[in-house]
């Protein structure tokens, strides 16, 4: 007489409790992983609207007239909320409905970065761009 090979039921509930077990633990990382990277296209887009926007005060001696609002990405828009002629303070605030919905970010023609709006869980910064959900900053 041979014996039937394969698994059990129970054999094969313990593997889907432990693979279930392991998706919950990886998730959360995955997801922050994630969003971590989404805000490097924050950082970059203000470093490319500030060497922008000196170009345009070298052609024209102010920042007034130029247009902050352009090339925004999927997770940031962009926009200026100080242009004077000699002033300007950048900003990238995350798009609705994406995982980068609850950060801001500033940069000004000191080159003073600051964050000034986190997610819940995470740790605002201040005086740096926030990197990472402890407040670490780039």
């Amino acid at each position: 007489m041979q014996r039937a090979g394969g698994f059990t039921l129970i054999e094969a509930m313990i593997v889907v409790g432990i693979v279930a077990l392991l998706a919950s633990i990886a998730m959360p990382a995955y997801t922050e992983y994630v969003t971590r990277g989404r805000l490097s296209e924050a950082h970059s887009g203000l470093l490319t609207k500030r060497v922008e926007l000196e170009q345009f005060f070298q052609d024209n001696r102010t920042f007034v007239g130029y247009d902050c609002t352009t090339n925004g990405t999927a997770n940031f828009s962009f926009s200026c909320t100080t242009q004077t002629a000699t002033a300007y303070t950048l900003q990238a605030d995350g798009v609705a409905g994406t995982t980068t919905d609850d950060f801001t970010f500033t940069l000004t023609e000191a080159n003073a970065r600051s964050t000034t709006s986190v997610p819940t869980g995470w740790q605002a910064a201040g005086a740096c761009w926030v990197i990472k959900k402890n407040g670490s900053c780039g």
